[in-house]
């Protein structure tokens, strides 16, 4: 599964399987991709592309989420794959960040 989700925070962990050491856990929250509002529970994912808190990213899920370079070998089931530029929709700009300003 593919989503839209804004990063609420980070996840820490001292503790953890070592396929995971080094890599950044980011809180996300699914979003409507029409609306952008809080759709569903948040959960951890992996970010593999330097997302910060308040960032609008795309998220694989399942066995895609470890199809990245830094999680091939990783036990992960979300991976944050993107940073999103822009969302339009139906020709109607649902989203704009700030790349490229």
């Amino acid at each position: 599964m593919v989503f839209l989700a804004k990063v609420l925070g980070s996840m820490v962990s001292t503790q953890k399987d070592k396929n995971l050491v080094g890599l950044k856990m980011l809180v996300v929250q699914p979003v409507n991709v029409e609306t952008l509002q809080p759709e569903g529970k948040p959960l951890i994912a992996v970010d593999s592309v330097g997302a910060g808190e308040g960032s609008v990213v795309m998220v694989v899920t399942g066995s895609s989420a470890r199809n990245t370079t830094l999680t091939r070998s990783a036990p992960t089931d979300a991976t944050i794959v993107a940073i999103v530029d822009n969302v339009e929709v139906a020709g109607r700009m649902v989203y704009k960040g700030n790349a490229g300003l």
